[in-house]
Parts: structure tokens; C-alpha cells; sequence
């Protein structure tokens, strides 16, 4: 049980739910390999676990001992290769290339019994609560699940730990008695391993909500649609709801569970539910993106605790904000316990995408489930948020209790007033366990590597050094503040890129008369752009864009979030609204490196155009701009001084874009 006292049961009165808690240490023993942060990190549970400890949530438990699942149950969702490869991985000496032919994977020495031992906890504790040893029962455990698929390891999950228990619990153990099972999906992204493990079983129904945004976002397939329903007799057993967009918060969960998951559960009516509680989708999360509170992630569960006569699971997922995790977790126990809410959040009305897809699911299903056959009432579908897009920040800009930190735009404030309430600032817990006021989403982003490709004055060091640091080097005629973190960049390599490299404007505030460079969003493959990369923070690349566009902004939100992230990604580029005079506002996706993302900032496709018909001027660079993007590229190793001096030059010439 690693440092957990064995054997401790709960000490409260009788009439209080048995509810089984687990967590061991020895999962903690996955990491990467090079010591390196990634979001899927030991400290995800140790957040967790500390916690529950510091408001007293294990003594009022039963605490269970973490086992190693067997081969056998492994083996009944899984194939043998599969099995063979992640119990052996750890002492394969190849492991880091094997790791790299995979989708979002790493191993070291300690993953096959980290995987070994998620697993077959999660067996453990169903196993007990359909015993009907405890009312319900929560597994603290890592590696996640429920992207791992028959014979692939994916999205940081190894072992599909739910598929396992919910086999076990239905082939494995017959005297057990369960025959039918629900398997609830809260994790923000597509539970595609487990809905594949149970595609044609009706004994299952596999229910996930999840952003999806048509296929784009992870991971990234048509396998979250809610069109796929399950083949054969398990048609209809398969139900996907997926979010158009991000942002979504309790009021759009709270819609789906009214209008979808509680009617088909009332006629499916499972013998236990296992939740694969993932909570990457609470307000603050770095890869999620979306708003659920500790609040709505309690009444979700409360709401499913009404069925199987409280025979509930909890099998931690994906939850990448160490706060907004450990307080879900939180909230989730003292339910499990105590049918006790967390703090009531700002509710509001789901947005319009998600009574649209509530729709298409319902219509969907009404096949298989009359339940469904009836459209909703135009008098509750009327009532809406207004849209995502309206609102300045992502969820990353909020506490860890779901409320916004005055990240409304003045516009549509008013507009928002009657839905959300007053909005206020926060104070968040820090890890020390002290309490701290901050900007919210600047912990989060700090968290989140990008790299950044320059290819103007950037590509010199010292130069880019001001923009993080702050300061000015020789030919600059102001000095730059600087980013608010001024860690230096954790890597810098050098790429060429198929783009056009042309300089315009009169002058410019920092080097006075002249043209500055700038990027043709748009590639070609007769250009060739040389490209110095700098790998920094999500928060840092904030502060490269203010300064490289306006003199002063507020930032208590982010001006490029992790929505405009993911956008860039899907579509190329994203022009920021926020800077409409910056002429560096277009952030332009130019692929992956390492498996992060590679932006650089350049002008929009309408302002590339303008320079195109004359009505920007294009101008050469002055003197000391150009010499220090000859410096860039000599003191990178790109080019000599002589052949640095003609790209500047031909880049200056004028020629048609």
C-alpha cells in the first residue's frame, strides 16, 4: 500500500456509505525518461492524494491495497503482443525508440509495473464493490487508460484500465452478478480505446462527453462522432456527445446529463457504473480548455449515484492542472461520502452548440431508445449563453473553483451580466499550501513548451534575449520589458521553412527608418526562409506577442489561449482580434518538432496582399537591422557573413510576392 496505513476503515457513524479509497506510491515510478516535464507527470496523483490527506478523506475510508492485474484479464480486452510489450518494456533497452513509433507515449524503468499496478487496482476496487463489500469505491492511479486500445499504447495510457475491470467484472468473476454495466467517460477527450473494446457488447453502455470539434481535436479521428452508435447487437450501446467547441462548463454538463445520460440510464439500468474520471476538462486545465467545476464534477456524480443503488467507480484519467484536479477529486469523495456539494459555482445557460449536438444525439438514438423519440421544448433550448467566441480567455484564465477573473470583454459584459452574475478575482491555493493572488492562467501556461520560430532580428540571440529578459542591444533605439518569466529558453535549433521572407513599412518604433521582416503566411516551394527556433513557454510567447505588437495591453488574460492554440493547429493560423493594428498578429502553425508545436508571428494573408498591390510599402531593412539579422544567421551556423548578406539582400529586393 506504499505510505498508506493498511487496513484503516472508516470511523464515523454507520449510517456513513463505505466508500473504498486507493492510492499506492510505486505508480509514481513512471515518468520520462530524461527527466523532462510532461503534463502526464507523478505529481498528478500525488496532488490528489495530498489533498484528500490534508481534509481527512482517508480516515473516513477504507483503504485498499494497490494490486498487479493479472496477464489473463489483461488479455481479455488486449492482445498477447500488447501485454508481452508493456510488461517487458521497462527492461528493453530500445524502449525510448519504441516509445517513439507510438502516439503520445514515453517509457522508463518504472512503466510496466506503474501499468501493471493502475490496472489491476482498478480490478480490485470494482471487485469489491460489486461484492458489495463497500457502496462505492475511487482509484488514485497512473498511467491513465482509456486511449490504449487492443494492441496499442496511446495518449499517455498504457493499459485500458477501465475495459479491464468492466471484463473482469462481467467474464471473469460470473458469481459477482453483474451483468450489465455503465461506463460514464468524463474526460475531455474521446475514450476511443474503451468504445472500440465494447463496440458490438450490449452488456455495456459506453457514454462519452468530450471535445471533439469535427475529428480535430485529440485524438484527432471521427470515432468521437455521436453517429457512432456500436454494430450488431450492440448498436445503440455506444453514446458519444461531442463538443463543437471549447469552454464548455457545468451548465452544458449539467444539459447533457438531464437530456441524454440520466433517461437512457433510467432504461438501461446497470448493476455498477464505472466513471473514467478524468478532469481535464475543469476550469484551469492546460490541454483541456474547458470549465467544469468541482461543484458540477459533484453533481454529475451525485446525479449517477441515484442508479445501481450507488454501485459507483472512479478510475482517475487524464486532469493536467494539479489544482483544478485535486480539488475535483476532492469534491467527488466528499459525495461519494457524504452526498456533500462543493462550493456552488456561477451557473449559466449551455451555449447554443451544445443544445444543437444534445439534438443531433438524441435524434440519433431515438432508434434504440424511445426515450429519445420526443424533440426538446423550444422554451428550454432557447435558453442560451452566448457564444464561446465572445469571451476573451479560455478556462485557463479561471480559478480553481470554475470562476472567471474579470476575463470579459467590455462589449459583451453587460450582455453576460443577467446569465453569469457579478464576476470577482480569485485566490487560488498554491502548492505549499499557502494562498496566493495571481493571474490565474499564467501558472497554467507556464506549464505548456512551444517553440517559437523567428526569422526577423529574433534569429540573434541577444536580440531575442530582451524580449525575455528586457533591455536593448546595440542599434535598438528602445529598450523592451521583457517577459514575466525570464527563465531562458529550454532549447534552440535552426530550421528552413518553404515561406517567402520580405521586409516592409517605412520604420519602425525600435530601429527607426526602414523596413522590418516579416513571413508570407503561405508557403511555397521555390522559398526557402531560414529560421531560428526557441523553445519557451505558452506564457512567454504572450509576453514575445505584446511586445511585438502594442506598447501595453492588460494581461490579466491571455492574448493567444490555448482555444487559439489549438486552432492554429488545426488550421494553419489564427489571427488575434486583440491586436487589429499589430503587424505581428497572425500566429502561423509550422508544424511539430519534438512533438511540440511550432508558431511563429508574422502578418495576416489580407496584409500580405496589401504589400503584394503597393498599398503597404515594402522598404529594405535599415543598417542596423540588417546587421543584426546577418549576425542571427552567422552566429547560428546558417550562413556565412558574405551569403547572409545576399538572403537579406535578394529578401529586400522587391520582387513581386
Amino acid at each position: 500500500m506504499g505510505e498508506v496505513e493498511k487496513g484503516n476503515t472508516s470511523k464515523t457513524s454507520s449510517r456513513q456509505r463505505r466508500v473504498g479509497l486507493l492510492y499506492d506510491e510505486r505508480m509514481c515510478k513512471h515518468s520520462t525518461p530524461d527527466g523532462e516535464h510532461h503534463p502526464e507527470n507523478p505529481d498528478r496523483i500525488r496532488a490528489i492524494w495530498s489533498k484528500l490527506q490534508a481534509n481527512d478523506i482517508p480516515s473516513r475510508c477504507v483503504l485498499l491495497d494497490a494490486k498487479k492485474a493479472q496477464d489473463k484479464h489483461l488479455l481479455a480486452v488486449h492482445t498477447q503482443r500488447h501485454v508481452d510489450l508493456i510488461k517487458n518494456i521497462s527492461c528493453n533497452s530500445r524502449r525510448n525508440r519504441v516509445s517513439a513509433k507510438l502516439n503520445s507515449i514515453y517509457f522508463n524503468e518504472g512503466s510496466s509495473e506503474a501499468a501493471y499496478l493502475a490496472a489491476g487496482s482498478v480490478v480490485e476496487v470494482a471487485e469489491k464493490v460489486a461484492k458489495g463489500e463497500l457502496d462505492s469505491a475511487a482509484a488514485i492511479v497512473r498511467p491513465p487508460g482509456h486511449h490504449a486500445e487492443l494492441d496499442e499504447a496511446m495518449g499517455f495510457c498504457l493499459f485500458n484500465n477501465v475495459a479491464i475491470a468492466a471484463s473482469f467484472l462481467l467474464d471473469g468473476s460470473l458469481e459477482l452478478g453483474i451483468k450489465k454495466i455503465l461506463i460514464v467517460d468524463w474526460d475531455v477527450h474521446h475514450g476511443n480505446g474503451t468504445q472500440k473494446m465494447f463496440w458490438t457488447d450490449p452488456r455495456v453502455l459506453f457514454f462519452s462527453v468530450h471535445r471533439h470539434e469535427f475529428g480535430s481535436f485529440y485524438p484527432f479521428s471521427d470515432d468521437g462522432c455521436y453517429t457512432k452508435v456500436g454494430e450488431g447487437v450492440g448498436a445503440g450501446y455506444n453514446i458519444n456527445v461531442p463538443w463543437e467547441n471549447g469552454r464548455c462548463g457545468d451548465a452544458d454538463y449539467f444539459a447533457v446529463w438531464d437530456h441524454v445520460l440520466i433517461p437512457v440510464t433510467k432504461e438501461f439500468d446497470p448493476d455498477i457504473i464505472i466513471v473514467s474520471a478524468g478532469f481535464d476538462a475543469a476550469a484551469g486545465d492546460p490541454l483541456g480548455g474547458c470549465r467544469v467545476t468541482p461543484y458540477g464534477y459533484s453533481v454529475m456524480l451525485e446525479k449517477l449515484m441515484d442508479f445501481a443503488h450507488g454501485k459507483v467507480v472512479l478510475a482517475f484519467e487524464g486532469g493536467y492542472n494539479l489544482d483544478s484536479i485535486a480539488n475535483s477529486f476532492l469534491a467527488c469523495m466528499e459525495m461519494l461520502l457524504e452526498r456533500k456539494h462543493a462550493a456552488r459555482s456561477l451557473e449559466a445557460y449551455p451555449f447554443e452548440s451544445t443544445w444543437r449536438v444534445i439534438q443531433e444525439v438524441r435524434k440519433k438514438l431515438s432508434a434504440y431508445w424511445p426515450v429519445f423519440v420526443d424533440e426538446l421544448p423550444t422554451n428550454l433550448t432557447n435558453q442560451k449563453a452566448p457564444p464561446p467566441h465572445l469571451l476573451v480567455s479560455s478556462s485557463d484564465s479561471e480559478g480553481e473553483d470554475g470562476k472567471p477573473s474579470n476575463t470579459i470583454s467590455d462589449n459583451v459584459e453587460a450582455a453576460l451580466e443577467e446569465v453569469v452574475g457579478p464576476l470577482s478575482k480569485l485566490t487560488v491555493e498554491d502548492h505549499s499550501g499557502g494562498s496566493a493572488s495571481f493571474t490565474s492562467w499564467r501558472p497554467v501556461f507556464s506549464r505548456t513548451d512551444i517553440w517559437y520560430a523567428t526569422f526577423g532580428s529574433n534569429m540573434w540571440q541577444p536580440r531575442f534575449r530582451c524580449y525575455i529578459e528586457g533591455g536593448q542591444v546595440e542599434g535598438m533605439q528602445k529598450a523592451c520589458t521583457g517577459s514575466v518569466d525570464k527563465n531562458p529558453s529550454k532549447g534552440i535549433m535552426w530550421k528552413t521553412f518553404p515561406h517567402r521572407l520580405f521586409f516592409g513599412h517605412e520604420s519602425t518604433d525600435t530601429w527607426g527608418p526602414g523596413g522590418v521582416a516579416f513571413l508570407h503566411p503561405e508557403s511555397s516551394s521555390h522559398e526557402k526562409a531560414h529560421m531560428c527556433l526557441y523553445r519557451i513557454t505558452l506564457e512567454q510567447f504572450n509576453d514575445v506577442l505584446l511586445q511585438e505588437n502594442v506598447s501595453c495591453h492588460d494581461m490579466s488574460s491571455p492574448v493567444f489561449d490555448l482555444t487559439d492554440l489549438n486552432s492554429a493547429v488545426n488550421q494553419g493560423s489564427v489571427s488575434l482580434e486583440v491586436f487589429k493594428s499589430g503587424w505581428y498578429r497572425n500566429v502561423v502553425y509550422m508544424g511539430k518538432e519534438q512533438d511540440l508545436p511550432i508558431l511563429t508571428m508574422t502578418c495576416s494573408l489580407s496584409d500580405a496582399e496589401k504589400f503584394r498591390c503597393g498599398e503597404f510599402s515594402l522598404r529594405a531593412p535599415c543598417k542596423e537591422y540588417a546587421n543584426t539579422l546577418v549576425r542571427g544567421l552567422v552566429e547560428g551556423g546558417q550562413l556565412s557573413e558574405e551569403e547572409a548578406i545576399a538572403y537579406i539582400k535578394q529578401a529586400s529586393s522587391g520582387e513581386p510576392l
